[in-house]
């Protein structure tokens, strides 16, 4: 059966509104696509007023909706919870939802990794209690409510990604959260559109400390030159402190990491003690967010081991480093190995990427061409402020680049470093990425491993999908043979 999420009467209690009749919920919508019957609708005003779609939600199945006015072609009859202010409104229902709840709340930030490790968190703490988290990138000042009002009355922990992209953004949203425990995953050039410096974001990020309960704990990145800033606001807070990083100084050491077709393998120490975990996917970074999710495990009393073997179910979402096989002749088995890493990019990631597609290796001896590749195909950073030009130009110098045979650019950022490459190295160079979708098949041979790197706004995820579009996608060689099966 189902669960009841909401009734009106707590709506009204937790909002201040007033309801046309009585109601209950099992979960919370602001998207008549997604929504299932049984939804409490909340019309949100963004590109469209959601006031627009209310009787469509309605019609949907929807339990109620959350509303500033009775929509057009709607009466009192409809179940309506009718407020001032509907964001308003969603941010009173997750704080109270918030309050309510029992669960153990863990706090997420960083300029690079929110996502991967809100999932990694997922998978570790799945294992040991019943846990709540975002299907999505929902760290905003609308998505933090959303997932708060979303969290299930008998979730044992909660993990709540929280963003910014401009300053001011996170303490409100953890002060909202009230996390047990904040993670930090790194600080990196992202959105210096807006910072002016890296210190400024660091500033921002460690406001997720202000939100924290007492006695709670901060997980920090230990190797940054920015750590200070963020040691300084979690002892502002009185918080524990655990800190993770490749150096000895860090309380969880990363002494390797090794990178394989399918997984990372990693080896730490906690205290001088040393431990082994993998990660379901190739990357340095994904080891360093590992390490801070069975850092959090720790700080919540979890069992260790138990952490680390859940750790191995994680595997990156879409668009964040997932890895496929495109198969161009299925009787032959022959096609190309993608990774789409569409979704952002700033420096840190966009060099953790080319890291991943360095230590890849291509399959000789299956194309047309003979000798497999890797290929990069590069979008803009956006939001990077007066320094953009030297930030792209700057990726040329990225070590073992020259193990990368070609590198095709796209969007007027990225033509500063196709004009810094090798001649030999440099691919074609289009504004838009619809722009190089015709050629796509020419630029592409079986045995080749092909990288896909951009920020959003760019829309390399057009060339994914004209990638996959070229074959058939099946699962990369070596994943589900490492770890069982999906």
């Amino acid at each position: 059966m189902t669960q009841t999420l909401w009734t009106s009467a707590e709506a009204v209690a937790a909002t201040g509104g007033s309801t046309t009749r009585a109601w209950s919920a099992h979960g919370v919508s602001i998207d008549t696509r997604t929504l299932q019957p049984g939804d409490l609708f909340v019309a949100l005003k963004d590109v469209r007023d959601g006031h627009e779609f209310v009787a469509q939600a309605l019609s949907k199945g929807a339990a109620a909706a959350i509303v500033s006015h009775i929509p057009d072609g709607l009466d009192h009859s409809a179940p309506l919870l009718i407020v001032p202010d509907v964001l308003a409104a969603l941010t009173s229902l997750g704080s109270a939802g918030r309050a309510r709840s029992k669960a153990k709340v863990v706090g997420v930030t960083g300029s690079v990794g929110k996502t991967s490790t809100k999932e990694m968190l997922r998978a570790v703490l799945g294992g040991q209690g019943r846990v709540h988290a975002a299907e999505a990138s929902y760290n905003n000042h609308w998505g933090v409510p959303l997932t708060l009002a979303r969290m299930p009355q008998d979730a044992q922990f909660a993990v709540i990604e929280i963003g910014m992209n401009h300053p001011g953004e996170i303490a409100p949203l953890s002060r909202l959260t009230r996390p047990h425990v904040a993670l930090i995953t790194t600080v990196a050039a992202a959105h210096l559109e807006a910072f002016g410096d890296v210190a400024g974001i660091a500033q921002e990020k460690a406001a997720i400390c202000e939100g924290l309960e007492a006695g709670g704990t901060a997980v920090l990145p230990a190797d940054l030159d920015t750590t200070p800033i963020l040691m300084a606001a979690a002892r502002g807070q009185n918080a524990h402190i655990r800190t993770f990083g490749a150096s000895t100084k860090a309380q969880y050491h990363l002494t390797s990491a090794t990178l394989g077709e399918g997984a990372t393998i990693v080896r730490a120490e906690r205290a001088g003690v040393p431990f082994l975990f993998k990660v379901r996917s190739p990357g340095r970074h994904f080891a360093f967010n590992g390490l801070a999710a069975l850092a959090v495990a720790d700080a919540l009393g979890l069992d260790p081991a138990i952490a680390a073997t859940d750790l191995g179910l994680w595997s990156p979402p879409a668009g964040r480093g997932t890895r496929e096989r495109i198969l161009l002749d299925r009787l032959e088995d022959d096609g190309f190995d993608l990774f789409d890493d569409a979704f952002n990019a700033n420096p840190a990631s966009m060099a953790a990427a080319l890291d991943v597609l360095i230590a890849a290796k291509p399959q000789d001896g299956s194309g047309r061409i003979t000798q497999g590749r890797r290929i990069a195909i590069l979008g803009d950073m956006l939001e990077l402020g007066p320094t953009e030009g030297s930030l792209h130009t700057a990726i040329a110098d990225h070590p073992s680049l020259e193990q990368i045979a070609t590198i095709h650019c796209v969007g007027p950022r990225m033509r500063a470093l196709h004009a810094a490459l090798p001649r030999a190295q440099r691919g074609e160079w289009v504004a838009e990425a619809k722009d190089l979708l015709p050629r796509l098949r020419g630029l592409i041979d079986a045995g080749d491993v092909v990288l896909v790197k951009g920020s959003k706004g760019i829309k390399v995820s057009l060339l994914v999908d004209g990638l996959r579009k070229l074959g058939h996608s099946v699962p990369a060689q070596g994943t589900a043979q490492m770890f069982g099966g999906e």
